[in-house]
C-alpha cells in the first residue's frame, strides 16, 4: 500500500485521525456480503421462490464492494494526504563550488567503451560532473560552472538549483570554447565566480567555504592570463584549487569527428595533459591533484572529493509538504461511476 501510494506523490497524512473510517467502511462491507437477497414468494408455492433467485448475488457483491472502497478513498482525503518534499538547506550554509570544465577539441577523444560505444571524454565528464553538481546542491552547497577551452566563460553562476546545472551541463559540447586550452583564464574566472559568491572578509565562512575543481586534459597553449598568476590569486584568496587530469602522456587515442566536418576514417592524436602545471596548481592552493587515465576513473575521482570537501551543516534540511488529495478523489470517482455502471446495467432484470 504504502508503494501504491507513494507512486502517486502521497508520502504521509496530516490528519491520520481521519483513517479510522475505513475499518468502519470495511464493517459495512463485510456485513454486506453475509446479508442475503430478499426472495419474492410464488403466491401458489408459499416455499418456492422466484427463477432466478439465488442466495448469494455476485453482482450486488460487487456492488458493495465498490461503494466501500470508495469510502476508505474518502476517508484518506479526509485524512489530508500529502507528497513529502525533501528541500536543501538554505543556501549560504555549506560550500561555494565553482566547476570548471575543459570543453576544448581535445575533450572528443574516444577513450572509453561503455555498453559496446565509444565514449568521448566530455561525454563521460557531463555525465559525472552533473551528478557530482545535483548531489551537492540538494545537499545545501552552491555550485557554478565554468566552461574553457581558447576562451573561458560561465555557463552557470552559483546555483543551489541541480535541474538548472544538469541542463546547463547538458548544453556544454567540445570546441563551444575554442579547440585550444586556456588553463590561466579559466582558473581566473573560477576564482572571480567563488569570490562572487559570499561578500569579503565575511569571517569563518570565507576561505573555507570556496572551492574550485578544475578539470582538463591537455596544457595551457592559449589564454591572456599566466597559470602562474591566477594560481597566486586563488592561493591568496584562500580558495582551494582540486586539479584533475584525464589522460596520460605520449599516447595517442582516436577523436571523435567534429559536427559538420567531411566524413572520413578514424583518426588518431596525441594530447599530452600537463600533470605538472596542475599538481603545483594544487599544491600552491591546498588542494589535491588527481590523475584519471580514463574518462571512466572520473567517477571515483569525484567521490574523494565529495568525501574531502565536507563542512558541517548548521540546519537540518528543510521539509516541505504538498497537498495531494487529487489521486485519491480521482480513485473514488471512478470505483463510484464502475459502481453506478454494475447498479445500472448488470444488476438491471426484466420486469
Amino acid at each position: 500500500m504504502d508503494a501504491a501510494l507513494s507512486r502517486v506523490g502521497i508520502e504521509a497524512f496530516e490528519q491520520p485521525g481521519w483513517l479510522l473510517l475505513a475499518p468502519l467502511a470495511l464493517a459495512v462491507l463485510a456485513a454486506s456480503a453475509r446479508a442475503r437477497p430478499a426472495a419474492i414468494p410464488w403466491p401458489g408455492l408459499p416455499e418456492a421462490r422466484i427463477a432466478g433467485a439465488r442466495r448469494r448475488d455476485a453482482v450486488r457483491g460487487l456492488s458493495f464492494t465498490l461503494r466501500a472502497l470508495c469510502l476508505v478513498c474518502l476517508a484518506a482525503v479526509l485524512a489530508g494526504p500529502v507528497g513529502v518534499h525533501r528541500a536543501p538547506p538554505e543556501p549560504g550554509f555549506g560550500l561555494d563550488l565553482v566547476l570548471a570544465i575543459d570543453a576544448s577539441g581535445s575533450m572528443r577523444a574516444l577513450d572509453t567503451r561503455v555498453d559496446d560505444r565509444w565514449r568521448t571524454r566530455l561525454d563521460l565528464a557531463r555525465e559525472v560532473v552533473a551528478r557530482f553538481a545535483e548531489q551537492r546542491a540538494e545537499e545545501g552547497d552552491r555550485v557554478a560552472l565554468v566552461v574553457f577551452g581558447e576562451t573561458a566563460f560561465t555557463q552557470c553562476p552559483l546555483t543551489s538549483d541541480g535541474d538548472l546545472l544538469a541542463s546547463a551541463l547538458g548544453r556544454v559540447e567540445a570546441g563551444v570554447a575554442g579547440e585550444a586550452t586556456a588553463l590561466g583564464d579559466a582558473l581566473i574566472l573560477a576564482v572571480k565566480r567563488a569570490l562572487g559568491g559570499r561578500p569579503s572578509g565575511d569571517g569563518g565562512a570565507a576561505g573555507s567555504g570556496r572551492v574550485v575543481v578544475l578539470l582538463t586534459d591537455g596544457r595551457n597553449n592559449a589564454g591572456a592570463v599566466s597559470v602562474e598568476g591566477a594560481t597566486s590569486l586563488a592561493a591568496g584568496e584562500g580558495i582551494r584549487v582540486h586539479t584533475v587530469a584525464i589522460g596520460s602522456a605520449g599516447e595517442e587515442v582516436p577523436m571523435a569527428a567534429r559536427p559538420g566536418a567531411a566524413a572520413r576514417g578514424l583518426v588518431f592524436e596525441r594530447h599530452d595533459v600537463d600533470a605538472r602545471a596542475l599538481e603545483q596548481i594544487a599544491a600552491t592552493t591546498g588542494g589535491r591533484f588527481f590523475a584519471a587515465r580514463r574518462s571512466g576513473d572520473l567517477e571515483g575521482v569525484y567521490a574523494e572529493i565529495d568525501a574531502l570537501e565536507r563542512v558541517p551543516r548548521r540546519r537540518p534540511p528543510r521539509l516541505r509538504h504538498a497537498p495531494r488529495p487529487e489521486p485519491l478523489v480521482a480513485l473514488a470517482g471512478g470505483l463510484l461511476l464502475v459502481e453506478i455502471g454494475v447498479g445500472r446495467v448488470a444488476r438491471r432484470r426484466l420486469p
